[in-house]
């Protein structure tokens, strides 16, 4: 009887022991890396000098950093959305994400402009373009839809020239914004320090492709191949390399930090700081308190929220957090004042410090956007 239970007792172990390994080995992060255009579509071109397509480079830099990750995290599942010179429909890329339930979205592209003394990289995140040389960025990888022969079916109206087409992709992805934010930061901060690449910031702009994924997503224009600098470096394997690695640096301590559960919550005010904020009379707030008495900048009500703030409306003072002109930036903290209990917290807007109402702002920016 006792041979019996110590039998069955080690069996039971042993299966324990099996599963836990398993569970180790498992992967517990998916990555989707995107490599810009392709086949028929070659994006932009380099310059007299150095000849190159964008989609070459930009394979040939998501296959490098997509290796990096496999060599180096074993948890982590890459998964590409094109491993050749092959064209994927602009529809497809999100679609790999969004059907493997990917925890990121990378879109690594080049850039390129008239003015050949442009340079440097930018990351992109989803959002309205506060300036003119924003849009055209988001309308150049946009229009990739036009080499689709089905493109009026598959993209709903959607129109890359349109700034109604725009606002309306932004809405639906302020959940995932803050993430997108830390990331982004994180892979301009590691390409300044990694390679001889000027830092252009974090940037916002309505790119269909981020529009559509379901998890934080963010697109790198790596730098501009109409510069000869650039275009020197980005097309050289030493080049390539150190992108990559800066690339990979930056998703490893993007995983980190969010795998660590202490850093839920936490203030990352000091990576959405590289956004520009454009000189827009028209802000947002978050507005969770009214009270019939001034309280004073650290009162004890706020529960610890710093950036308030309060207009006067008749005889009450209401109180608004984290004011800004980015209307997806204020609906992502909208979320860190409900945390703090304040469940009944609401957007509203304001025009030259008065307050309007929210769909006069928006109405207003588009109008606004419009005239760009």
């Amino acid at each position: 009887m006792k041979l019996k239970l110590l039998r069955k007792f080690s069996i039971i172990i042993l299966s324990f022991l099996f599963v836990s390994a398993n569970a180790q080995d498992a992967k517990n992060f998916s990555i989707i890396i995107d490599a810009g255009h392709g086949g028929h579509d070659p994006g932009t071109m380099g310059n007299k000098q150095y000849k190159k397509y964008e989609k070459d480079v930009a394979l040939s830099v998501a296959l490098k950093f997509g290796k990096l990750i496999e060599k180096n995290m074993k948890n982590v599942e890459v998964v590409y959305t094109r491993k050749s010179d092959v064209f994927i429909k602009l529809k497809d890329r999100p679609k790999v994400a969004n059907k493997n339930d990917a925890d990121l979205f990378v879109s690594i592209h080049c850039n390129s402009n008239p003015n050949s003394r442009a340079n440097g990289a930018e990351t992109y995140v989803l959002g309205m373009h506060k300036n003119k040389a924003n849009f055209e960025i988001a309308k150049k990888e946009n229009e990739v839809i036009y080499m689709e022969d089905d493109h009026s079916l598959n993209y709903q109206g959607f129109d890359p020239n349109s700034v109604e087409s725009i606002i309306a992709l932004t809405l639906g992805q302020e959940m995932y914004l803050e993430k997108s934010l830390v990331l982004a930061s994180l892979v301009q901060k590691n390409l300044k320090t990694g390679t001889p690449l000027k830092n252009r910031g974090v940037k916002q702009a309505g790119f269909w492709v981020l529009a559509q994924t379901y998890m934080p997503s963010v697109l790198i224009e790596l730098g501009f191949l109409s510069n000869n600098k650039d275009a020197k470096f980005l097309m050289s394997e030493s080049g390539k390399n150190k992108v990559a690695q800066s690339l990979y640096k930056s998703f490893k301590e993007y995983k980190s930090t969010w795998d660590d559960q202490t850093s839920v919550g936490r203030d990352f005010s000091f990576e959405t700081a590289m956004i520009e904020e454009g000189d827009s009379p028209l802000k947002y707030a978050v507005q969770f308190m009214i009270s019939k008495n001034k309280l004073s900048d650290k009162s004890k009500h706020f529960k610890g929220l710093n950036h308030v703030s309060y207009y006067k409306e008749g005889a009450y003072f209401k109180y608004v957090y984290y004011k800004s002109s980015d209307y997806l930036e204020v609906i992502s903290r909208q979320k860190e004042v409900k945390k703090k209990g304040f469940k009944g917290a609401f957007i509203v807007a304001f025009k030259d410090d008065v307050r309007i109402s929210l769909d006069e702002a928006l109405k207003e920016e588009i109008k606004t956007k419009k005239g760009q």
